[in-house]
């Protein structure tokens, strides 16, 4: 059965996902941060955590989870670094505040680092990573969140999908844009799957019990796997050091749900800002002409094929977007 769709036009689609973010509580401030974020997820081929993420956003704010009032406090223990405290509110607006000075004492230093606790989960991990190679800037981003993946040798979770993002700048668009859960699969492509009642592949969860499964409801109840077994848990491993550590957020272990409840999940993330031209002058020339080698060869370069997404409209499921339009009324 074919799911009916509506089009939007990318300025409709803002309006929208900043109307609705306004009616469930967020601030000005919030909300456009928001809708900027959800809208570019859309338009580089990330539905799962585009509108579909929203909503979980939007109910977050109404019941608490997010603080949409929430001020990010920004300082600078060091002059290559940036600290923000998200408060409890969403951690995409405490990385805007921050931007500009991050982009800036990475020009300068060459390197700077940008270390956010207290927030709610991260949306896409790609588009922090994105926007700072827009700006020419090379960058490593991490972020932490409940737990949801149990390592080799447990039977509950005790890491979340803990994301790895990685951005190149290229000659006019990103060159090479990387964004990859430590999970075999996200954690929204098993609550996708158990809405639309199929079966998941085999080696992507567990069960409540510890026990191997398939069924997208029994894995919801139990935990997600590592990609790669233990090399994918290590690298979990890795990113909640850095994501959970460095920032001060909560481990995953001591994250409340990010779906239930009404306390934040505290969540961190962590950015390292690279200016690739005071290491080589040539650098995005000679990393341009690699992956085009790359590409002749017939080798998959991440990020390449939506490097321009600004697509004029969306097309979107139209219950999607009623059920966003329900909070844009209120």
């Amino acid at each position: 059965m074919t799911t009916e769709t509506r089009r939007l036009s990318r300025a409709e689609a803002l309006d929208l996902t900043h109307r609705a973010c306004r009616g469930a509580g967020a601030s000005e401030a919030a909300a456009a941060s928001l809708a900027a974020a959800t809208v570019s997820a859309e338009a580089y081929g990330k539905a799962a955590v585009g509108f579909a993420h929203l909503l979980d956003y939007l109910t977050s704010l109404t019941e608490g989870r997010i603080d949409g009032a929430a001020e990010p406090v920004v300082s600078f223990p060091a002059p290559a670094l940036v600290q923000v405290d998200a408060r409890g509110g969403i951690a995409q607006l405490g990385f805007d505040l921050a931007f500009g000075e991050l982009s800036a004492r990475a020009e300068r230093y060459g390197v700077a680092v940008f270390a956010q606790r207290n927030s709610y989960t991260t949306g896409e991990l790609g588009y922090y990573a994105r926007r700072l190679a827009a700006v020419d800037l090379l960058s490593l981003v991490v972020s932490n969140g409940p737990p949801l993946i149990a390592p080799p040798g447990a039977t509950q979770a005790a890491y979340s999908t803990n994301p790895i993002a990685f951005a190149a700048p290229g000659e006019g668009r990103p060159s090479l844009v990387i964004d990859q859960a430590s999970s075999a699969a996200a954690f929204v492509k098993i609550r996708e799957a158990a809405e639309r009642g199929e079966a998941l592949p085999a080696g992507w969860a567990i069960d409540a019990d510890g026990a191997p499964t398939t069924d997208p409801i029994r894995a919801l109840a139990g935990a997600l796997l590592p990609f790669g077994g233990a090399r994918g848990a290590n690298i979990a491993l890795m990113v909640e050091v850095m994501a959970a550590g460095l920032t001060g957020a909560n481990w995953s272990l001591e994250a409340p749900d990010f779906n239930r409840g009404d306390r934040s999940p505290g969540a961190g993330l962590l950015v390292i800002a690279v200016a690739p031209r005071l290491f080589d002058a040539s650098f995005v020339l000679r990393l341009e002409t690699h992956l085009q080698k790359l590409e002749h060869l017939g080798v998959y370069v991440p990020g390449r094929t939506h490097a321009h997404a600004t697509p004029g409209e969306f097309a979107l499921p139209a219950a999607l977007l009623e059920r966003v339009a329900a909070f844009a009324g209120r």
